[in-house]
């Protein structure tokens, strides 16, 4: 039983050491152009083949990141839906869709690679899929979601949708710029990983609030 038990925990060490390589490599290169024998090498692992033993493809091993925080994000979004259960102000809604992220990020030990990981696997389509398809299966998202939208009743379909895809940039891309930041010691515009999601809020409150100027056709 003893060895079987340490047998598993060098496992899961092992795992553990093959996520964060990949984590950080992916995050400085971009995922295509990290190969499984760079992976397994920042990983101490003399074997080549470890990456593709544990985890099999590329794309399995992508879809296993983002499990290793999205567990943690879920449970801050639940505390954080449950509070705002019945709230009217757009703003409770958006930073239950913001806050997560950033209150995570916080508690990581420093450089992160997390949201600079996620930066790069946003710029590829097939990737991208795999972090939509988490979130779909999240059901404190789809709340917070469903809560933002009917603070909005007034906002064109199209025009909800067109906004989206801004605030999934905004998210994404500011969130990696900032942990970029931090990681090569350059000043950033807020103090803290708190302080940047109040001033995301702000500016995805302004986006969402626009005016919508009526499409006057032609090219």
């Amino acid at each position: 039983m003893a060895s079987g038990t340490a047998r598993a925990e060098r496992v899961q060490a092992t795992r553990e050491a093959i996520l964060a390589a990949a984590e950080r490599l992916f995050a400085e290169h971009g995922v295509f152009a990290v190969s499984n024998r760079q992976i397994s090498e920042a990983a101490g692992q003399g074997n080549n083949a470890a990456v593709n033993y544990h985890f099999g493809t590329k794309t399995d091993l992508v879809r296993a990141i983002v499990r290793r925080h999205s567990e943690a994000i879920e449970r801050i979004r639940v505390r954080m839906v449950a509070e705002a259960a019945g709230s009217t102000d757009l703003r409770d809604w958006i930073a239950c869709l913001v806050r997560p992220n950033a209150e995570h990020l916080a508690t990581l030990d420093g450089p992160s690679w997390f949201a600079r990981f996620a930066a790069q696997v946003q710029t590829d389509p097939e990737l991208r899929e795999i972090m939509t398809a988490e979130s779909l299966t999240s059901p404190s998202l789809n709340r917070a979601v469903e809560g933002l939208k009917r603070c909005l009743p007034e906002l064109p379909p199209e025009v909800r949708a067109e906004r989206d895809e801004m605030i999934r940039q905004l998210m994404v891309h500011m969130t990696a710029e900032r942990e970029r930041a931090l990681a090569d010691g350059r000043p950033t515009a807020r103090a803290t990983w708190h302080d940047a999601a109040t001033g995301l809020i702000d500016a995805i409150v302004g986006l969402l609030q626009a005016p919508v100027t009526p499409a006057q056709g032609g090219s």
